[in-house]
């Protein structure tokens, strides 16, 4: 995963991130990566082993992929992998749970059903994973006296707020099973927070994309679906008029995140919900048109073809534009990769593979 250097260098101070980069490099420690061989998990592993930590992760295979850990075990060589623990488990396992959870120091937690449309389609199945396995890890975290949890959470908890931008105090109604869970997750690590002194931070993430995010299946992402289908040939699929907008935000900025909220020293920063996005929104006609400007740069052979446009999708949020103050200025969050720059990268690894 290609970083930029977030600070240090010309007398500028450095960032929070460059800190807890440097401290992780003086110390080990051990994580528990949950949903370790999804797109996301995988560059949280790949980051902590870079940084020369101790890693156990945890994945049952339903949504993530034994090719991810295969990029990541090629891409930090064999002394770095050694380093590693894998448990082919499900988080709705207790056993599997407390298991996974012995000696460790962090649980960056990262295991869901993430999609709408399945959790529409699937609300059991959404409920028991998200809900469910989320209650197993916290009390398997707790009884093992991990020191903190961080948790993925979702934009979609915003629900039909209309305020624009986002801020993490103002919700509205859940529109999907999906987001009820994730908002579920807020609540119980608040619970766990008042009734257990647990230490837990929530990452709200804005539609998250990069290397290694599955293009394939009904459920798969916007991004990494159009990049597939451009470099097919096949014409792209806009649900709605193109005008539904999004924050999207590169992976290397959520591995920034997960980092700092682990490590923050902060007493107020921690048992917080947290945006993690850019604050920058963009049109899904905008997307479709940088992508295809991104991918005529290396493949000019490739026709340009327009759009089609399909019903909108229920259960999908109009608009998503994150406030990030809030991880600004109580983590140090300062995003270092924007759309363009961060499809560039995305856009070179689908290239290849």
């Amino acid at each position: 995963m290609e970083t930029v250097n977030p600070g240090g260098e010309d007398g500028l101070p450095e960032s929070a991130y460059q800190l807890a980069r440097e401290r992780l490099e003086c110390q080990r420690h051990h994580w528990l990566i949950t949903g370790v061989a999804g797109f996301i998990g995988s560059h949280l592993l790949e980051a902590l082993l870079e940084l020369g930590q101790q890693v156990t992760g945890m994945d049952n295979f339903l949504t993530g992929h034994g090719h991810n850990l295969e990029q990541v075990r090629d891409h930090v060589g064999a002394s770095a992998w050694q380093r590693f623990r894998f448990l082919q488990a499900d988080i709705r396992d207790a056993a599997a749970c407390r298991n996974a959870c012995a000696d460790v120091d962090f649980v960056l937690h990262q295991a869901a059903l993430g999609s709408v449309q399945r959790s529409i389609e699937q609300p059991q199945l959404c409920n028991d994973i998200n809900v469910g396995g989320f209650l197993q890890v916290l009390t398997a975290a707790r009884e093992a006296r991990v020191r903190r949890v961080v948790y993925a959470a979702s934009s979609a908890t915003y629900g039909d707020h209309p305020g624009l931008p986002k801020v993490e105090h103002a919700i509205g109604h859940p529109l999907s099973p999906y987001a009820v869970s994730k908002y579920v997750n807020e609540l119980y690590a608040d619970v766990c927070a008042r009734c257990y002194g647990q230490e837990a931070i929530g990452l709200r993430y804005f539609n998250v994309y990069g290397p290694r995010q599955d293009p394939a299946g009904a459920y798969a992402a916007v991004i990494p679906q159009w990049i597939a289908a451009m470099l097919a040939c096949r014409p792209v699929f806009i649900n709605g008029d193109g005008e539904t907008s999004r924050d999207f935000c590169y992976v290397g900025n959520v591995v920034q995140a997960n980092l700092l909220a682990a490590l923050t020293q902060r007493a107020d920063a921690v048992n917080q919900v947290y945006n993690v996005a850019v604050s920058a929104r963009t049109s899904l006609n905008a997307l479709h048109g940088l992508l295809a400007e991104l991918l005529a740069e290396r493949r000019p052979d490739l026709p340009r073809l327009a759009p089609q446009y399909l019903p909108f999708r229920p259960g999908d949020v109009r608009h998503s534009h994150a406030d990030i103050g809030k991880a600004a200025s109580l983590l140090g969050y300062v995003p270092t990769h924007d759309l363009r720059r961060g499809l560039r990268l995305a856009l070179r690894w689908y290239l290849r593979q």
